[in-house]
């Protein structure tokens, strides 16, 4: 992953009721292998967290007719106007209110302009430092401080080339959506200018919807459906962790070699709703499990999610209680009892 430009800028957030301060480095960071190593390391951090998915705003909601700031400065530093470092001087500030009111820790905001593959991105993320151990030059165990990439709470990332490329993706732009920063996530949208394009989890849980249905239609043998079910999760897993989206077309292939467009097809043909592209939310991800079981003339298969709630198991009488039989197969049993 090539760097193009990387600055680290310090925000300082006292404990007391000052304000949060900027500390702005003068300087781009020359390019190196432990920049890379970090570069590596902020992807594995950011990609596992919770995101929103979105995309900029056409316009300021506040001043109708006008550019949001942030997309003005971007564009201008894309199109040379400005230097990295001004740049990312400025963004931090735009940040610092953020800091205010929703963090308790100082942190270095680390802004990155690099490469993968033919796609250029910008990268931003507050890194918070830890206390951890090192062995110094006498062989004595002395403290060392580290940055500690798992605890990001504030980050971001662009896909420059979508964006500029004018593409019709409405989720060029990502940024970290932990449960617990509702808030913090929903300041950030607003000072970047940004509205959410697409709901990661809902999209997730309903591709995972449709790929149920499709099993239980084509009524698979056990061993093939967990095989689809492990290409599925393996796919998508992959996808998430290099920070890119679930292609529908793409998944299909990946299911059925002999009939490429199978999948696809019942997607299109159920009207699910899903769009072409998906970002991976790796929490909904986590919780999928299909369990299936066939013998005796009985064949069961229900996702893992519905058991104690639709599908409970009473294990000390070996046996399944459905609540919410299917609509088909209710109306077979009334016309057998009939």
């Amino acid at each position: 992953m090539p760097i193009q430009h990387c600055i680290v800028h310090e925000i300082d957030k006292n404990s007391g009721e000052e304000p949060a301060s900027l500390r702005a480095a003068t300087a781009e960071l020359a390019s190196s292998p432990l920049l890379e190593d970090l570069l590596s390391g902020f992807h594995d951090a950011y990609h596992a967290k919770t995101k929103a998915w979105g995309h900029f705003r056409e316009q300021d909601a506040n001043e109708p007719g006008s550019t949001a700031p942030f997309i003005q400065e971007l564009t201008d530093y894309l199109e040379t106007q400005t230097d990295f470092a001004a740049f990312s001087q400025a963004l931090a500030n735009r940040l610092l209110p953020l800091v205010d009111a929703h963090l308790s820790a100082s942190g270095h905001l680390l802004c990155i302009d690099y490469r993968q593959g033919e796609t250029h991105y910008l990268g931003v993320a507050l890194l918070h430092q830890r206390t951890g151990f090192g062995i110094d030059s006498a062989m004595r165990v002395v403290p060392a401080a580290q940055l500690n990439l798992a605890r990001m709470s504030l980050g971001l990332r662009i896909n420059l080339t979508q964006w500029r490329d004018g593409a019709a993706s409405r989720h060029y732009l990502s940024w970290i959506h932990d449960r617990g920063g509702r808030k913090l996530s929903e300041d950030l949208a607003t000072a970047l200018g940004a509205s959410e394009g697409i709901d990661a989890t809902g999209e997730t849980r309903t591709l995972l919807k449709a790929f149920s249905d499709y099993v239980e239609q084509e009524d698979l043998p056990e061993e093939q459906s967990r095989e689809k079910t492990e290409a599925l999760i393996d796919y998508a897993n992959e996808q998430a962790s290099r920070g890119e989206p679930i292609t529908l077309e793409e998944l299909s292939e990946l299911l059925d070699e002999q009939q490429p467009k199978a999948f696809y097809d019942h997607i299109r043909n159920a009207d699910y709703g899903l769009s072409p592209e998906i970002p991976p939310d790796k929490r909904t991800l986590r919780q999928f499990r299909r369990f299936t079981g066939r013998a005796g003339g009985v064949s069961i298969s229900f996702d893992s999610h519905l058991l104690g709630s639709t599908i409970e198991y009473d294990e000390s009488q070996d046996r399944l209680i459905i609540k919410q039989v299917p609509k088909q197969l209710k109306e077979q049993l009334k016309q057998r009892k009939e």
